[in-house]
């Protein structure tokens, strides 16, 4: 029973998680010069813009998972490489963003001293308060692992210039193959868990 309550918990923190980072993706896009994920009607926090089925599943059931990704045409920015790293970025740096403000929210209501805040109800509301934290941070670093197609790789293939070369093609053939063997082995935990708890601890001692 626990554990159907605790995954009930998260889903108001993945909805706004994968609402903002591909919110955040279509934004900076959009501002560079690509009006693609505009026509498509991804400039927006809607969620249901956002969510991809299966990604939404697996970050309930296994505690990462990804949104529907944001369509872009690199050729419509003025410096491709550069414009399409700041666009990868934009997703994993506002979940951070996101994760801070929630850790905000929770501050200013403890200085509330709200009488609310001390029955079971409002009890529930800070659990999910601090759940969408650690789901907005969980977001940030799988988002930020370099296989494809997440925006770690995006990001790396930039700096080192991976592009239209054919280690390229063969990583992100390979790529989702993968992820799809880390996710099942559950490496992704072992890899995830250090830089997760790391970032959480350091959020917790600013604001608390």
């Amino acid at each position: 029973m626990d554990f159907f309550i605790e995954r009930l918990l998260i889903i108001p923190g993945i909805l706004v998680g994968f609402a903002f980072h591909e919110f955040a993706h279509a934004k900076v896009a959009d501002m560079l010069g690509d009006d693609t994920p505009r026509r498509l009607r991804r400039v927006t926090l809607d969620p249901a813009a956002h969510i991809d089925i299966l990604g939404f599943i697996m970050l309930i059931i296994a505690g990462f998972g990804w949104g529907k990704p944001v369509p872009i045409n690199e050729n419509n920015f003025k410096k491709p490489v550069r414009d399409s790293m700041l666009v990868s970025a934009a997703g994993p740096l506002t979940n951070l963003v996101v994760a801070a403000l929630f850790l905000l929210i929770i501050k200013v209501l403890g200085y509330s001293q709200w009488v609310f805040l001390y029955s079971r109800i409002g009890g529930i509301v800070i659990d999910i308060l601090y759940y969408a934290v650690w789901i907005n941070i969980v977001l940030m670093v799988f988002n930020l692992l370099p296989i494809p197609p997440l925006d770690g790789y995006h990001i790396l293939s930039g700096i080192f210039d991976f592009r239209g070369k054919g280690i390229h093609y063969r990583i992100y053939e390979k790529g989702p193959i993968i992820l799809l063997l880390l996710i099942v082995t559950r490496a992704t935990s072992y890899i995830m868990l250090p830089p997760i708890r790391f970032i959480y601890n350091g959020l917790m001692n600013i604001f608390f």
